[in-house]
């Protein structure tokens, strides 16, 4: 079983590799905060400030106050936001927001060539053609709030679509979701680093269930890495 320890263990760990790495400017290390009911809270700092995620504003607003207010983990060096937040209840998770915010100021990059053309990292952020766009991984254990196939208990959004919510088999440990932000956000880094990057295999098991299964979905790892 994958406890509240073991969450904050892997995400101090894994921030620390990030930072020897030098892909991070900023960072806060896991905090942890006990809750009434049993609760534990393993978040990024003492006030874990999601709200502004969710309401309708421009994209460059949201990320500027997230950016204002500090409510990240990780602030990589092109400026992405990363955040890591999970809800045990008697050890068990009840429930995990974890997302990645990029920057909406690529021009920046852009338009200084110059800078940046040498640097392997920003190869691949400072294209014209790209587009930024949040994405984020919830599960939620709640029974009164998901429904099968239209509230999956594990789901992936895209692009603050509020009805996109794309099956996911399994809660996301932190290991999983930083190799998945790595691994196709910053490929060329994380091609020449991965092996300097550590490797967990405390998992979470399946939760997707029937009509998920019949439907496009994402599959992530469960039980032990192989």
């Amino acid at each position: 079983m994958t406890t509240f320890q073991d969450v904050r263990n892997q995400i101090e760990q894994l921030t620390s590799d990030i930072i020897c790495l030098s892909l991070c400017n900023h960072q806060h290390y896991p905090s942890m905060r006990n809750e009434a009911g049993q609760i534990v809270e393993v978040g990024f700092s003492k006030d874990d400030n999601l709200s502004v995620a969710l309401k309708n504003l421009p994209y460059h607003e949201i990320y500027d106050e997230l950016d204002r207010v500090k409510a990240y983990n990780l602030k990589m060096v092109d400026g992405a936001l990363i955040q890591l937040l999970y809800r045990f209840k008697e050890n068990q998770l009840i429930k995990h927001r974890l997302a990645f915010f990029p920057s909406p100021y690529l021009e920046e990059y852009q338009n200084n060539p110059d800078i940046y053309e040498n640097d392997e990292l920003y190869a691949e952020v400072v294209k014209k053609s790209l587009v930024p766009f949040p994405l984020r991984f919830d599960f939620d254990s709640d029974e009164e709030t998901t429904v099968e196939l239209d509230h999956p208990m594990s789901h992936l959004s895209l692009g603050q679509y509020v009805n996109c919510r794309i099956p996911v088999s399994a809660p996301v440990a932190p290991y999983v979701f930083l190799s998945f932000i790595l691994r196709n956000f910053y490929n060329t880094v994380y091609k020449k680093y991965c092996d300097k990057i550590r490797r967990f295999d405390s998992l979470f098991t399946e939760t997707i269930v029937g009509l998920e299964k019949r439907v496009i979905h994402i599959q992530v790892p469960v039980g032990e890495l192989i």
